[in-house]
């Protein structure tokens, strides 16, 4: 007679994870992740077990999930842009609103011959790496001022195979010798320190997420040093929070930027702005 417990299968899994709290999308999605496999082959194979080092391993990323712990994290991927990148606790996770500065860094090099471009803050490579994709003859870099993000980012570029360099500092500091860029794009921190979403995010880097104070720290340095950076007629394209549109047009103008524009994410609202510096 057997005496052990039943096997745990891959529909008790699933089944257990949403008594638990899980929705059921998230629950197949781990499975999916854990097993390397398809939604339609979790239907196909649901009375399948789980062999034992992929019943604990669920186990634990269903604890961590229900402590809110993001997908990506559990999973160590997350796509942006038709690129699979690596994700780690180092890095923000790229969000899907921040194509749009992609598309718009796109456009404002699409009629130039080999630009020069750099991804401030990159974080796990996603814009630099997107831009890279799709401009294979663009000489793009990517700055951090944390090694941890700046190594997820040339691992992210190796993997892909983008010829991507990486620098590791703060913001312009790190450019020092390189010559001007045709543009510059920056997802910096601008949630504001005392923002009640910082709590949901608390798994993701404090310092990816706010510069403190009214989240605008980041975006005044990047506005008042990028001439220095910028070729004549160059591009500084910047993402920010919904509600601090005007304050960066504001920045950008008083710096002496032109044809400021503004574009809006997936939600519509305002994500990004940015200006031309004149010749």
């Amino acid at each position: 007679m057997n005496s052990g417990a039943p096997a745990l299968t891959v529909l008790g899994a699933e089944r257990a994870a949403i008594a638990a709290g899980l929705p059921r999308a998230e629950a197949q999605y781990l499975l999916q992740a854990l097993l390397g496999v398809s939604r339609a082959w979790l239907i196909a194979h649901d009375s399948d077990p789980l062999q034992a080092p992929v019943r604990e391993r669920f186990q634990d990323w269903l604890a961590r999930r229900l402590d809110g712990v993001p997908l990506a994290y559990l999973t160590g991927e997350k796509e942006f842009f038709g690129l699979a990148l690596r994700v780690t606790p180092d890095t923000l996770i790229p969000r899907p609103d921040t194509e749009v500065l992609v598309e718009w860094a796109l456009e404002r090099i699409a009629a130039l011959s080999a630009p020069r471009v750099v991804d401030l803050g990159t974080g796990t490579g996603a814009i630099a790496l997107s831009i890279k994709s799709r401009r294979p003859d663009a000489d793009v870099r990517m700055v951090d001022a944390s090694a941890a993000a700046l190594a997820v980012a040339r691992d992210n570029a190796h993997r892909l195979g983008l010829s991507v360099d990486g620098h590791l500092g703060d913001w312009y500091g790190a450019l020092s010798g390189q010559s001007a860029f045709h543009l510059i794009v920056s997802n910096p921190p601008y949630v504001a320190g005392d923002d009640d979403h910082l709590a949901a995010l608390r798994h993701e880097p404090r310092m990816a997420l706010t510069p403190e104070g009214d989240g605008l720290d980041d975006l005044r340095r990047l506005v008042a040093e990028a001439p220095a950076w910028l070729r004549p007629e160059g591009w500084l394209l910047l993402e920010h929070g919904f509600d601090q549109a005007a304050a960066v047009a504001d920045l950008l103008r008083a710096r002496g930027f032109i044809d400021i524009e503004n574009r809006r994410d997936l939600g519509r609202q305002p994500r990004a702005t940015g200006g031309r510096w004149p010749a």
